[in-house]
């Protein structure tokens, strides 16, 4: 498998991944959404809020939007979890696109990212590809944890792509369209 394809298949699973835990956020009682707990951000809410924030800052990177750093800093975020989920949603979808559209080359082509305090940073799509798929697994891994202290238990995330777990994934993959 090439790293682009293997690219290409993290995409699928961030789609997949997030399609799993917002359903569980959204089954949560009232008040739980919002509810302080421990974690780097304050609630499953916020953390949940950031993923976005981050995925729309780097996409518009990756597609080269012209947003820059506004992506991400003049984000509002979600109240409700059904909007945000629907937003996950969208973003995950144009973040599939993108990767879709990519050649190897393209791996090595540097984009400008605008980090407003260091300046215009030319990194690799390929980098930001791979940083957007493990910010995006970490933050999801926070959320996974917190909601060990909901009244809904934390979905099973990980199985994505072994042949083992197709039985486990497989009416999922096809309502998604994966």
């Amino acid at each position: 498998m090439s790293l682009l394809d293997h690219l290409r298949r993290m995409a699928r699973n961030n789609l997949w991944s997030n399609d799993r835990l917002y359903r569980a956020v959204l089954s949560l009682q009232p008040g739980e959404f919002e509810a302080e707990r421990t974690s780097f951000f304050p609630s499953i809410k916020a953390t949940l809020n950031h993923i976005l924030a981050v995925d729309y800052l780097y996409l518009d990177f990756l597609e080269e939007g012209g947003v820059g750093a506004a992506a991400h800093d003049d984000f509002e975020p979600f109240d409700e979890p059904q909007p945000l989920f629907a937003a996950q949603v969208a973003v995950d979808r144009r973040l599939i696109a993108f990767c879709d559209g990519l050649t190897e080359a393209d791996l090595d082509r540097r984009v400008i990212t605008d980090r407003r305090e260091d300046g215009m940073i030319p990194e690799r799509i390929g980098d930001i590809l791979a940083h957007v798929f493990l910010h995006d697994i970490h933050h999801r891994g926070q959320v996974h944890a917190m909601l060990s202290g909901t009244s809904v238990a934390p979905p099973q995330l990980d199985e994505f792509l072994l042949d083992y777990d197709i039985k486990l994934r497989k009416a999922e993959v096809e309502r998604l369209g994966l």
